[in-house]
């Protein structure tokens, strides 16, 4: 344990939970059963934690975090994951979590999932000072007060672009997790893991939204809608991969209901908010390059907090040209099969949805190479344990039969 201690002692990280000393120790402790009680109940201390702060409810996905940490939830997911098998399922060892910078509160989740799995948690958070990390990370800490035990299987921490740093933690690690998309998956790649390790990576994606015209305009709470669109959009700056970038509307009521949706969102997004100068010039920027690239005009909005690009065609090569903060490719469509295109790509990841979505099946069925879930518009960053297509308890737990 002093060589760990040693190796790690002189390198440049920040905890927030959790000590050098903590990490170093980390494979002397024992892997803990998948879902075991102590587990469950330190989340629900840290989901009471976050409840009890008056400062959260500024927060919709601290709040959200906080039901899903709930005992009641996490036994559901207990129901659904446990089978019970002849078999032992433990965590793997360590995981070596690296979450986005961009996206506050993926981290904590990622962190959970790994400790409910029965693991040691090693999480670089992200490297922007969001009020979200800072809340949910003094619940843990206040949380851990009373769990003892769970000290050693958690490290919070920050570094920058050092080497060193990646290939000490990646060395000891026996999953690393990467959240960071494309440019960090190839940056921490570059360090070796453990023969045995194993490596889960989320890679950069997009979304999209579909809209029944004949339903939307037939339901009575879409201020609501415009509200759960919002969180799901806007709440990140668009910046989630869940956060849709395009919005297709099918169905006979087509220019009713978008006229209805988007005068609904520019109340909301007017009133919460806040488009700082680069983002409202990069999105101009944007219209720009699209409008050579592509055939497309651009709707009129009353200001710039929300930017609608018209496209005659939706494909996956045109959302290279996506952007951010209220930027969204909007298209017209008479036949879900038309969106093959831009779902036939592993790249495409959710589609928020309003309507049956029964309608959708028969694009799903044709074979498409993306899609991994189909949630009601509201619900995108809902966080489950099944994500991007992999099952987690799976990747991070190992059975031992007899």
């Amino acid at each position: 344990m002093q060589q760990n201690l040693n190796d790690i002692s002189v390198l440049p990280i920040d905890f927030y939970s959790g000590s050098r000393e903590i990490i170093a120790g980390m494979n002397e402790i024992n892997s803990m059963e998948t879902f075991s009680d102590e587990i469950i109940d330190f989340m629900n201390s840290v989901s009471r934690e976050i409840l009890a702060d008056v400062s959260a409810r500024e927060f919709p996905d601290v709040i959200t975090l906080a039901f899903w940490l709930r005992k009641a939830s996490i036994m559901k997911q207990k129901e659904r994951f446990v089978v019970s098998t002849k078999a032992i399922r433990r965590g793997r060892g360590i995981v070596l979590h690296i979450a986005p910078s961009n996206v506050p509160v993926n981290y904590a989740y990622s962190l959970f999932t790994g400790l409910v799995c029965g693991n040691a948690n090693i999480v670089r958070i992200p490297t922007k000072n969001f009020p979200q990390v800072e809340l949910i990370n003094c619940a843990i800490n206040k949380a851990l007060e009373n769990h003892e035990n769970i000290k050693p299987y958690i490290a919070l921490i920050k570094y920058g672009h050092s080497a060193e740093t990646n290939r000490y933690l990646s060395s000891i690690a026996d999953v690393r997790v990467i959240w960071g998309g494309d440019e960090t998956i190839r940056e921490i790649r570059e360090f070796s893991l453990k023969p045995r390790a194993t490596e889960i990576t989320f890679a950069d994606r997009y979304s999209l939204a579909v809209i029944d015209s004949d339903t939307y305009m037939a339901m009575d709470n879409k201020d609501r809608i415009a509200n759960d669109f919002y969180n799901d959009t806007f709440l990140t700056d668009q910046n989630a991969c869940t956060s849709p970038r395009a919005v297709i509307w099918i169905g006979k009521r087509k220019k009713e209901a978008q006229d209805v949706f988007w005068s609904e969102l520019h109340s909301i997004v007017e009133k919460k908010y806040e488009l700082q100068g680069v983002q409202a010039v990069n999105k101009l920027t944007s219209g720009y390059l699209l409008a050579v690239d592509r055939s497309c005009h651009r709707i009129p909005m009353a200001d710039n907090l929300i930017v609608r690009m018209k496209v005659e065609k939706l494909d996956s090569e045109i959302m290279n040209l996506k952007d951010n903060s209220g930027y969204f490719f909007e298209y017209d469509c008479n036949n879900v099969v038309d969106m093959r295109e831009v779902c036939n790509n592993e790249r495409c990841q959710t589609i928020s949805y309003i309507g049956n979505t029964e309608v959708l099946l028969p694009l799903i069925r044709s074979g498409i190479k993306g899609v991994d879930r189909i949630v009601e518009i509201g619900k995108s960053m809902n966080f489950d344990f099944i994500w991007d297509g992999y099952d987690l308890v799976e990747r991070l737990t190992r059975y031992t039969t007899y």
